[in-house]
Protein backbone atom coordinates (compact mmCIF):
# COMPACT_ATOMS: atom_id res chain seq x y z
CA UNK A 1 0.00 0.00 0.00
CA UNK A 2 1.91 3.38 -1.16
CA UNK A 3 1.55 6.52 1.01
CA UNK A 4 -0.83 8.19 -2.30
CA UNK A 5 -2.92 5.89 -2.21
CA UNK A 6 -3.40 6.07 1.91
CA UNK A 7 -3.66 9.77 0.98
CA UNK A 8 -6.31 9.17 -1.68
CA UNK A 9 -8.58 7.05 0.60
CA UNK A 10 -8.65 9.87 3.50
CA UNK A 11 -9.17 12.29 0.43
CA UNK A 12 -11.83 10.53 -1.67
CA UNK A 13 -12.41 6.94 -0.38
CA UNK A 14 -14.40 5.09 -3.94
CA UNK A 15 -11.51 7.02 -5.96
CA UNK A 16 -8.54 5.01 -4.29
CA UNK A 17 -9.88 1.05 -4.50
CA UNK A 18 -10.67 1.98 -8.25
CA UNK A 19 -8.66 -1.18 -9.20
CA UNK A 20 -10.16 -3.48 -6.66
CA UNK A 21 -13.56 -4.54 -8.83
CA UNK A 22 -16.84 -2.62 -8.85
CA UNK A 23 -17.99 -4.25 -5.78
CA UNK A 24 -15.61 -2.78 -3.80
CA UNK A 25 -15.98 0.84 -5.73
CA UNK A 26 -19.64 0.30 -4.57
CA UNK A 27 -19.08 -1.04 -1.21
CA UNK A 28 -16.84 2.00 0.44
CA UNK A 29 -19.21 4.55 -1.83
CA UNK A 30 -22.29 3.38 -0.42
CA UNK A 31 -20.25 3.43 3.19
CA UNK A 32 -18.80 6.98 2.40
CA UNK A 33 -22.35 8.85 1.78
CA UNK A 34 -23.41 6.90 4.96
CA UNK A 35 -20.45 8.66 7.02
CA UNK A 36 -17.34 9.66 5.38
CA UNK A 37 -15.02 7.69 8.24
CA UNK A 38 -16.68 4.36 7.77
CA UNK A 39 -15.76 5.04 3.83
CA UNK A 40 -11.82 5.62 4.94
CA UNK A 41 -12.00 2.83 7.19
CA UNK A 42 -13.36 0.41 4.16
CA UNK A 43 -10.96 1.52 1.79
CA UNK A 44 -7.84 1.00 4.03
CA UNK A 45 -9.06 -2.44 4.38
CA UNK A 46 -9.51 -3.68 0.92
CA UNK A 47 -6.33 -1.78 0.18
CA UNK A 48 -4.42 -3.48 3.11
CA UNK A 49 -5.75 -7.10 1.67
CA UNK A 50 -3.57 -8.42 -1.61
CA UNK A 51 -5.48 -8.77 -4.51
CA UNK A 52 -7.05 -12.29 -5.31
CA UNK A 53 -6.63 -13.59 -9.22
CA UNK A 54 -4.65 -11.66 -10.78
Amino acid sequence: MSVWRVILSVLFPPLAVYDRGCGSILIVLILTVLGWIPGVIAALIILNNPKKGV
